[in-house]
């Protein structure tokens, strides 16, 4: 008998702010993000039993590593409080994964609220989520085994990888919510596809994403999981300020309310922004790694302390990363390594204000020797800066990248530092469907059903 609900697969990608770190916590300013080609990857399909026997049950893996795996219960909350989740015990601790927990109940609430206006008959059926993320999410260091290919087997648990800072949460709300979208709801109702598809996902995604974290954000990285590159300003914080807790009464109503009806004040622009033909934008690992939510917590001090001169630095850095943007969407390749340096000039000077190493020394001298090298345009420390991986603006071709390779090389043998180059690209699109046969040996035959 063919599943009521068919099993789908969809991909977001990961991000990299190329201009705009800090600037884009402020509506006055943007960012300029790009999306990347590394992937969080989400199969979602129905969990199959025996007949007459009953589940309330999700369940989330992630086969990569060991015993990654999350079950989830889920119930109607009274007073319109929509789908509450309830985690399961797997073995004997539970584990817990806000991430996951918060989006399961953010979506399955909007799914199942959408669904008894059009339906009677709007019961949720138990589902199987299969998460696979490509390589380059995780660092070096982080132990594999088997084959190589594009999804690794590790051999250490999922909180003990390294990661590379790719911004690998919203892409996992993302597509989870894409995922949960695509599977319950039919495309008359929802199309991820569509112009007004991706607003709703966007919204979606942005309020749980969110509720994970305990704080409204910029959401710069989830706009780039769903819409992919893009001038990015920021949404007001008031836009999610009067969502009530999940599961307390209302909760339900006014979820699809902030989704669907409320004027998001959010800018996503796509439209011109390119990068110029044969050049590339890559990612070197560092495999160190930054506290970023500190980071950001001292230079708003800092700003909030010196308010004129931030502002007033703020405002030209903000100019200076405009015009880098307009030198890479008209293609002005020889001009980027000028508007890279002033860029990164101001960079370093707001570290030095605000007693923040948004450009560490290190990170300095080694975008320094990469940026001398034939076919390098100049590089960044992306995002809030710190120790994670650098950004570069590079010839894309075999010999570029071999010396690039060579140098990184040279340099961790130098420094008795862990630099790699990894294979992560800058992309345009942002969120898609998948094929199924893409994970072929991670999912099941009767999966594919």
């Amino acid at each position: 008998m063919a599943s009521k609900n068919p099993t789908v697969a969809v991909s977001a990608p990961g991000k990299v702010l190329l201009a705009g770190g800090y600037l884009v916590l402020d509506r006055r300013h943007t960012g300029l993000v790009f999306g990347l080609s590394a992937r969080i990857n989400v199969v979602a399909g129905e969990i199959h039993t025996s007949q007459g026997v009953q589940l309330n049950e999700i369940m989330v893996d992630s086969p990569q590593f060991p015993d990654a795996q999350w079950r989830y219960g889920y119930h109607l909350a009274p007073e319109g409080g929509g789908i509450q989740v309830t985690q399961l015990q797997v073995g004997s601790v539970i584990c817990k994964n806000p991430f996951v927990e918060t989006t399961l109940s953010y979506v399955l609430t909007y799914i199942h609220r959408l669904m008894s206006r059009v339906s009677s008959d709007h019961s949720l059926r138990p589902a199987r989520l299969i998460v696979l993320a490509d390589n380059d999410y995780y660092s070096q260091s982080t132990p594999r085994s088997g084959e190589p290919g594009r999804f690794a087997k590790f051999t250490v648990p999922l909180g003990g990888a390294n990661k590379t800072g790719l911004g690998s949460s919203a892409a996992l709300v993302t597509a989870l919510t894409a995922a949960l979208l695509s599977h319950y709801l039919p495309w008359r109702l929802l199309d991820i596809t569509s112009a007004p598809g991706k607003r709703r996902l966007h919204n979606l995604a942005q309020a749980a994403h969110c509720a994970a974290q305990g704080k409204v954000g910029s959401g710069f990285d989830v706009a780039a999981a769903v819409y992919g590159s893009c001038l990015y300003r920021r949404f007001s914080p008031g836009v999610l300020g009067q969502l009530p807790e999940a599961g307390s009464p209302g909760f339900a109503e006014k979820l699809v309310s902030v989704v669907d009806g409320v004027a998001w004040d959010v800018e996503v622009l796509t439209e011109g922004l390119r990068l110029p033909k044969g050049l590339a934008l890559r990612m070197c690992d560092v495999d160190c790694g930054s506290q970023t939510v500190g980071m950001v917590k001292r230079v708003l001090a800092w700003r909030g302390r010196d308010a004129d001169v931030s502002s007033r630095l703020w405002d030209e850095l903000q100019a200076r990363n405009e015009d880098l943007a307009a030198k890479l969407r008209d293609g002005n390749v020889a001009d980027i390594p000028t508007a890279v340096g002033k860029v990164r000039e101001l960079i370093r000077e707001m570290g030095k204000l605000s007693d923040v190493p948004i450009e560490p020394e290190s990170q300095t001298e080694l975008l320094d020797a990469l940026g001398a090298l034939e076919g390098v345009y100049g590089g960044v420390v992306p995002g809030a800066g710190g120790f994670d991986a650098l950004a570069l603006l590079m010839k894309d071709d075999e010999e570029t990248k071999r010396r690039v390779e060579e140098r990184v090389a040279e340099w961790s043998r130098e420094k008795d530092s862990k630099v790699r180059l990894l294979d992560v690209k800058g992309e345009m699109e942002g969120v898609r469907c998948e094929n199924l046969d893409v994970y072929s040996g991670w999912i099941e035959i009767h999966d594919k059903d």
